[in-house]
C-alpha cells in the first residue's frame, strides 16, 4: 500500500510511505524517482542488516526496528526485529516496510504542524532513525529484570528448569540486538557527514541515545555470559561435592572390602579359619582401620 504523506504543494519534498509492498508495486515507484536496482534489490531482501549507502545524490538507509518476539526461544536478527528502507535526496523521500508504524504519520504531523515549516528529508531521515533506537529501550530493560530473576535464582539455589536455556536465549537476544546497535552506529556517522541540516542538536541527541542503548545491550551480553559461566561452575561445584561424599565412603569401604573378600576365599589351608579370635579380631581391625581413616581425613579437613 503506497500512501502520500507529504507533497511538494504543501511542503518542500515528497514524501511516499509504502506499507508491505509487492514488487511491481515497489518497481514502478524505483522507476517513477530512478532508484537503482542494487538498492531496490536490497529493500527487498528480509535479511538485510542495517546500511548507509550515498549515490549521486540519493541517500539510502536500511533501518531494523526492534519488534516484540512471538515466543521466549526468539534470538535471530529476523525474529527479533523489522527493517525500514529510507531513499530520500532533496526533493523526496520514500519509505518502505513491511509492517505498519504509525510514528511515521506523527512524524508527519509534528514536521509540518500549521504555522510550521516542513523539515528537509535528512531531517526526518534522522528522527526515523531515533525511532528505530527507542524500540530497543524497552526490550533492554525488560532482559534486564529477566537477568536479575535468573541472578536471584541462581545465588539463592532455587530449583528453577531450563535456567542454562533461559540464560542462552537471553544472551543470543542481547548479542543480535547489540550487532544491529553497532552498524546503526554507523549509520549515524554516514548521516552526520551527508546532511545538510543545521539541526545539529537532534543529530547529537540521536547519536547520544545510540550509545546508550548499545551499552545496555553490551552489559546485558557480558552479564548474561558472566551468568552462564557462573551457573556453570555452580553445578560443576556440587557435582565436585557429591563425588567428594562418594570418594570419601568408598576410601571407608575399600579396605573393609579388602579385609571380608581376603577371609571370605574359602580355601582349605587358611590357618586364620582355624582361630577362636579371628572373627572378632578381624572385625577389630575393620573398626581401628575405619578411625585411622576417619582421623586421617579430619586432620586433611575433607570431613
Amino acid at each position: 500500500m503506497t500512501e502520500q504523506l507529504l507533497t511538494q504543494k504543501s511542503s518542500q519534498f515528497d514524501w511516499l510511505d509504502i506499507t508491505n509492498p509487492a514488487v511491481a508495486e515497489l518497481h514502478a515507484v524505483a522507476e517513477q524517482y530512478e532508484l537503482p536496482d542494487a538498492l531496490v534489490r536490497d529493500c527487498l531482501e528480509s535479511t538485510h542488516l542495517p546500511k548507509f549507502e550515498a549515490n549521486d545524490g540519493l541517500n539510502f538507509i536500511m533501518l531494523r526496528v526492534f519488534v516484540t518476539p512471538k515466543n521466549n526461544e526468539a534470538d535471530t536478527i529476523q525474529e527479533l526485529s523489522t527493517k525500514i528502507a529510507i531513499f530520500y535526496a532533496t526533493d523526496y523521500l520514500i519509505t518502505v516496510h513491511r509492517r505498519s508504524h504509525p510514528v511515521l504519520s506523527q512524524l508527519k504531523n509534528v514536521a509540518c504542524a500549521p504555522g510550521r515549516e516542513c523539515n528537509s528529508p535528512a531531517e526526518i531521515a534522522i528522527h526515523i532513525v531515533r525511532y528505530a533506537l527507542n524500540s530497543y529501550v524497552q526490550p533492554a530493560l525488560t532482559l534486564t529484570r529477566e537477568l536479575d530473576n535468573y541472578e536471584a535464582d541462581i545465588f539463592l539455589k532455587r530449583e528453577v528448569p531450563n535456567t542454562l536455556q533461559g540464560l542462552y536465549f537471553l544472551k543470543r537476544k542481547a548479542s543480535a540486538a547489540k550487532q544491529l546497535l553497532l552498524l546503526t552506529r554507523d549509520i549515524l556517522t554516514m548521516l552526520r557527514r551527508q546532511s545538510a541540516t543545521d539541526d545539529t542538536t537532534l543529530m547529537q541527541d540521536t547519536q547520544d541515545l545510540q550509545v546508550k542503548v548499545e551499552t545496555l545491550y553490551q552489559q546485558l551480553d557480558g552479564a548474561a555470559t558472566n551468568l552462564m559461566n557462573l551457573y556453570l561452575s555452580l553445578s560443576s561445584q556440587r557435582t565436585n561435592e557429591a563425588m567428594r561424599v562418594l570418594t570419601v565412603f568408598s576410601a571407608f569401604f575399600l579396605p573393609l572390602t579388602f579385609i571380608a573378600g581376603i577371609y571370605g576365599m574359602n580355601f582349605e589351608y587358611m590357618p586364620e579359619l582355624t582361630w577362636k579370635l579371628g572373627y572378632p579380631g578381624a572385625m577389630a581391625a575393620m573398626v581401628l582401620i575405619s578411625i585411622g581413616i576417619y582421623s586421617w581425613f579430619k586432620r586433611k579437613g575433607w570431613i
